[in-house]
């Protein structure tokens, strides 16, 4: 059930991100063609005002298809078009006809000269792999020179589609945060009572249970967690027996050896912590400083990226699923905090000015804005690949930290 809950609130997060985009698009009259929850291939689907709506097979989040977020190449038409070309000769007629008015920047032409070919590519004799790439090059030519195209939107439309995905993880982050701080918001005031026990560890063995209150450790009165805390942590490896009271009962749990983890010694559970609930308003303010330190939180962690002592903070997939499954085993309003946290990362990191993430496309759309002239996709392609490359290096870095554990626990 646990991680049930944690794939569904990290699965929300993505959806919603690509909900936004879609929904500004919509708006401002650039109309996507697709809008997918999970990644295709499509276990269902359905196409109403021609928009195709549907359900992917692979779980991860959404999908939304912008048409034209690149101008048609007259090039990329004849790269994709020749499996077909070689195949069935009588098409190059057509294809080009097509690629001179591309060449010409007669893009209406273009757009009025497009069904025949894909009439003629529909009945020619070709294998499927040609038909499919011909499919292909005609798909990306007509959203490139439709009307709603991406790239021939003006700049705020296409800084409005773009930005809306990190927006809409913004939001989220607020209202979570928000909720959270007006119901029951936790402090960083542990209580002696156990939230939750970590598998394999000395006090899931000696029974330990959620809901206890530990009261003694060694027959020590512990009154608060801070004298639970160092009585365990003095320990120094030795067995140690821990005195509990559950249903208004005590009872003795152990002899069991602490175990030395993350440089200290521990017997394997997590406090629960006070609580308080605030008024609307100073939870509203609440909720910005949550979002704002999430943001000075990022850029820490990323300048740290050029600092080896300080990398440790980078988390990737896995410990993410393994923080909030901690959180949840903890309290809810725990894992909602954590879920808002990571609903914010996920927005800074999509506004870093690196393709292919948003910020990147923001940049450039600024950038062809002063140019007054839209770059090739080939500039797109190459500086996409830094970006990629850039992020397959985070990406090394957080799973590292997952695998040695050295990410948040």
């Amino acid at each position: 059930m646990t991680w049930l809950v944690v794939a569904l609130g990290l699965f929300l997060l993505v959806f919603l991100h690509e909900l936004g985009h879609f929904t500004v698009a919509l708006a401002v009259g650039i109309r996507p063609r697709s809008f997918y929850v999970g990644f295709p291939p499509a276990i269902a689907r359905i196409r109403r005002k021609g928009i195709e709506y549907g359900i992917g097979a692979i779980p991860l989040g959404g999908l939304v298809r912008i048409p034209g977020m690149h101008r048609p190449s007259p090039r990329d038409l004849e790269a994709y078009m020749a499996p077909a070309l070689r195949e069935d000769p009588s098409l190059t007629t057509s294809v080009q006809r097509v690629r001179r008015l591309l060449e010409a920047g007669d893009f209406a032409g273009t757009h009025a000269a497009l069904p025949e070919l894909q009439q003629q590519v529909e009945s020619a004799k070709i294998n499927p792999g040609a038909r499919r790439s011909a499919r292909r090059a005609l798909r990306d030519v007509d959203e490139g020179t439709s009307p709603d195209a991406y790239w021939s939107a003006r700049t705020w439309k296409r800084v409005a589609v773009i930005a809306a995905g990190p927006l809409m993880n913004i939001l989220v982050a607020f209202v979570i945060f928000f909720a959270v701080n007006s119901t029951d918001a936790p402090t960083g005031n542990p209580t002696n009572q156990v939230a939750a026990i970590e598998a394999h560890t000395p006090a899931a063995a000696a029974g330990l249970r959620p809901g206890d209150r530990i009261v003694a450790v060694n027959g020590q009165p512990t009154p608060t967690f801070e004298a639970v805390s160092r009585d365990i942590r003095g320990s120094h490896g030795r067995a140690i027996t821990v005195t509990v009271e559950r249903d208004g009962k005590r009872a003795t749990l152990g002899p069991r050896a602490t175990i030395f983890q993350h440089g200290k010694y521990i017997w394997g559970f997590s406090p629960g912590f006070r609580s308080v609930s605030y008024s609307p308003g100073k939870s509203a303010r609440l909720a910005a400083d949550d979002c704002w330190r999430v943001v000075t939180g990022t850029g820490t962690a990323l300048t740290g990226l050029f600092h080896s002592g300080q990398r440790a903070q980078i988390s990737g997939p896995v410990g993410i699923v393994r923080s909030s499954q901690q959180a949840l085993q903890i309290g809810f309003n725990w894992y909602l905090q954590l879920l808002g946290l990571i609903s914010m990362s996920l927005a800074l990191l999509n506004l870093l000015p690196l393709l292919p993430l948003d910020g990147g496309h923001i940049l450039f759309s600024l950038i062809e804005s002063v140019r007054r002239r839209s770059l090739a996709r080939e500039v797109y392609e190459r500086v996409s690949f830094v970006g990629v490359a850039l992020i397959v290096i985070l990406m090394y870095i957080a799973l590292q930290n997952d695998v040695t554990g050295s990410g948040p626990r």
